[in-house]
């Protein structure tokens, strides 16, 4: 068995009115898996992923990165391996051009010349922008805007991808183009959606957290398939749309 790329081990948080988050998460994911996390707001989905590159630090348990446990002493090179996309990607966009914006990361971390204009080149084309380097992120559609935001991200050549929300406010097309450069992508990648049916078409396991537990952890299709499950933490999928477990 492989190094995990993430492992949460008992993972406990609360927050400073003593709260509950977090109670007691075990999550593993390996290299090359793609997993979607769902659950109904406020389960904890964020509060989890801000762990995993030390925004939170664990009050209990530990969150380790290909064997690197999360630690003050290690947070800068956790975060250099966990890419977290926010689901908002003017969050993420702030430079005049995408470019720059793209470049931003590496360059911080001292790559320059040849080796940084491939880093650039190589994230906007593995999520199929390539065309949009010299705009001004601010003149972009949203689902430009999203998909800039993830090759900012994998210009820093993460271990692992965390999309938040990725389908949020996108229509119909740039859904289905952000589905085919992601399904390309060789990186490990967790994928945090109430978009049941992108997780369906995305992820081959799924886990279900819910008041800070998680409460399912299997393939996609026979967790989405459990309607009982479905409908005890308060996930639905569109009308119409049917799974068929063991798919």
């Amino acid at each position: 068995m492989s190094v995990p790329t993430i492992a949460v081990d008992d993972l406990r948080f609360a927050y400073p009115d003593g709260t509950p988050a977090l109670r007691g998460i075990d999550l593993h994911i390996h290299p090359g898996e793609r997993v979607a996390l769902l659950g109904p707001n406020g389960a904890g989905k964020t509060t989890l992923i801000l762990h995993m590159n030390g925004i939170h630090m664990p009050q209990q348990g530990t969150v380790a990165v290909s064997g690197l446990e999360l630690s003050q002493e290690s947070v800068m090179e956790v975060r250099r391996r966990v890419g977290i996309v926010f689901q908002d990607p003017d969050d993420q966009l702030f430079m005049p051009t995408v470019r720059e914006d793209v470049e931003f990361g590496p360059r911080n971390l001292g790559l320059e010349g040849p080796a940084l204009d491939r880093r650039v080149d190589d994230a906007l084309e593995a999520m199929e922008v390539p065309d949009l380097v010299d705009r001004p992120p601010n003149h972009l559609s949203f689902g430009q805007k999203r998909r800039v935001a993830i090759s900012g991200v994998l210009a820093m050549e993460p271990e692992i991808l965390v999309l938040d929300e990725p389908t949020s406010n996108l229509d119909p097309a740039s859904r289905r183009e952000l589905a085919t450069a992601l399904n390309r992508l060789d990186t490990t990648q967790l994928i945090v959606t109430h978009d049941l049916p992108f997780a369906y078409e995305m992820c081959p396991r799924s886990v279900v957290i819910d008041k800070g537990a998680i409460v399912a952890n299997g393939a996609t299709a026979e967790i989405l398939g459990d309607e009982a499950l479905l409908r005890q933490h308060r996930l639905e999928l569109p009308y119409g749309f049917s799974v068929t477990p063991n798919a």
